[in-house]
């Protein structure tokens, strides 16, 4: 397919990958920060195995950058986020949440600081560069907002760390995980960073200037083709085994860190304040209602990602949803990510999910799913 026979009209943005996808195999298309991403390059399950096996390389410029400068960026920065910067260094990456004034998540990013005053918000998909700047115009804070011109690439799997090595040289391979360097290839500016969203060893390629997209694209790919790499797209099977959130699905404005579990990405002891620190501490205090779980589903192999999220039930009576849920191959069983009352959230709790063909039995478990503790991220 030609790339022009994709398309909703000019109002959804392309990346500068994208010919490069399309020529590459890319079959359908997703829209996430008002921007096309590839979804399809054939089937699921072996983009799943490509990942894991050797490397997969991802266009991700819908991950797009808010840029945050000026005199006071880190204190700006700060009220954005319940995370404690303090001991940020320069150099560093952060998974961060960002709260609104009532302690609800708007945007679970990778926060990279790449100078004294000089951060990027890696988004997902929702739109932090106004919230940023509407938080700017009455906090008497003298910082600069906008967006950059950054698209970044994934480059995800075990082969990875080999390919990136064939690129740079030796010396990327003292890159640690969640720390980020400057860099430049056959001339193009980059920024590259240990991190990436397949809980998988990989790197997060950001490119400073779009008009390299196709160039660098196939640069990575030429280099990467004797290590197995595939052109591919972000695994939800993946994804989902390393329970890792996909915003709007697994989180959204109305849902808050603790229901998460992600208690420790909120500090209510430091000094500095940040929007939702009142309602956070309210929270906390309080108690929540639901909580996320794991939970396998006892039925046939779903086909795909679900589209809806399936009500969960115990005793006759709606006690949650299914937020997020795949068939893993590799664990022969159907996985899934949910939203439950905290009575009904303790391990081996049987609950009912109602698929579309019907009602079937499930488990909560623990989750992460695969590899609880990031080992192979975090190599």
């Amino acid at each position: 397919m030609h790339a022009d026979e994709f398309g909703f009209g000019t109002q959804i943005r392309k990346s500068p990958y994208f010919d490069a996808t399309v020529r590459w195999g890319a079959q359908g298309f997703s829209v996430y920060n008002h921007m096309y991403i590839p979804r399809d390059f054939g089937d699921p399950e072996q983009n799943f195995w490509n990942l894991v096996n050797d490397a997969i390389l991802c266009d991700v410029a819908v991950e797009r950058q808010v840029e945050i400068t000026g005199p006071d960026a880190a204190r700006f920065v700060q009220m954005l986020t319940p995370r404690n910067l303090s001991k940020m260094a320069i150099g560093q990456c952060k998974y961060i949440l960002i709260t609104n004034a009532d302690g609800g998540i708007l945007n679970d990013p990778i926060l990279l600081r790449l100078a004294e005053n000089h951060f990027w918000i890696s988004l997902a998909d929702s739109d932090i560069l106004l919230w940023a700047q509407g938080v700017a115009v009455n906090s008497g804070l003298d910082v600069q907002i906008g967006e950059p011109d950054v698209s970044p690439l994934q480059l995800q799997g075990p082969k990875s760390g080999e390919i990136m090595r064939a690129l740079f040289g030796d010396s990327i391979m003292d890159l640690k995980y969640y720390w980020l360097r400057e860099m430049t290839l056959d001339g193009i500016p980059l920024v590259v960073s240990r991190t990436g969203w397949s809980s998988e060893l990989g790197y997060e390629i950001y490119l400073r200037d779009s008009s390299y997209g196709d160039m660098l694209w196939e640069r990575i790919m030429a280099t990467g083709m004797e290590f197995g790499l595939k052109p591919g797209h972000t695994s939800s099977i993946r994804r989902i085994e390393g329970g890792m959130l996909s915003y709007h699905a697994d989180a959204d404005i109305k849902t808050n860190p603790y229901e998460l579990g992600l208690d420790r990405l909120v500090d209510l002891e430091m000094q500095a304040d940040f929007i939702g620190k009142a309602a956070l501490t309210r929270i906390k205090a309080a108690g929540v209602q639901r909580t996320q779980v794991g939970i396998i589903i006892a039925s046939d192999p779903i086909k795909g990602p679900n589209t809806r999220f399936w009500p969960i039930n115990h005793a006759g009576e709606t006690i949650g949803k299914v937020t997020s849920a795949v068939y893993s191959p590799r664990l022969e069983r159907n996985i899934a990510l949910a939203m439950v009352a905290i009575t009904h959230a303790a391990i081996g709790t049987e609950l009912e999910v109602v698929l579309p063909s019907g009602p079937v039995t499930a488990t909560v478990v623990e989750r992460p799913f695969y590899d609880p503790k990031k080992s192979l991220a975090a190599a």
